[in-house]
């Protein structure tokens, strides 16, 4: 029941700019932490940045001061503002979501995942 639309994705120039955005929709509860992680060709996946319900973020080091995560609650919608883009940002971004019940028990679910691409 839970879905996660992803846009914004594509090519860009190194020093250049992208803006993702990810729409969560479904049961998702008000206590969660919405994020997004990165994965290139050959290398694990990894946390790029993640926004808490209250509004507490985590930064990779790799895009503190270059990367903004933020989020619409209303809208239940993440962004991700990538700015002085470089050619290790390349990869596959997947949005994510983790979801705590009343009860204490947490679900996590992926989007599909898009393509950023920068070129030098």
């Amino acid at each position: 029941q839970v879905q996660l639309v992803e846009s914004g994705g594509g090519l860009e120039q190194a020093g250049g700019s992208l803006r993702l955005s990810c729409a969560a929709s479904g049961s998702i509860f008000s206590t969660n932490t919405l994020g997004w992680y990165r994965q290139a060709p050959g290398k694990q996946r990894e946390l790029v940045a993640t926004i808490t319900s209250g509004g507490s973020t985590n930064y990779a080091d790799s895009v503190k001061g270059r990367f903004t995560i933020s989020r619409d609650n209303a809208k239940n919608t993440v962004h991700l503002q990538m700015n002085s883009l470089k050619p290790e940002d390349t990869a596959v971004y997947y949005c994510n979501v983790k979801t705590t019940t009343p009860w204490s028990r947490t679900y996590e679910y992926w989007g599909q995942g898009t393509q950023v691409t920068v070129s030098s």
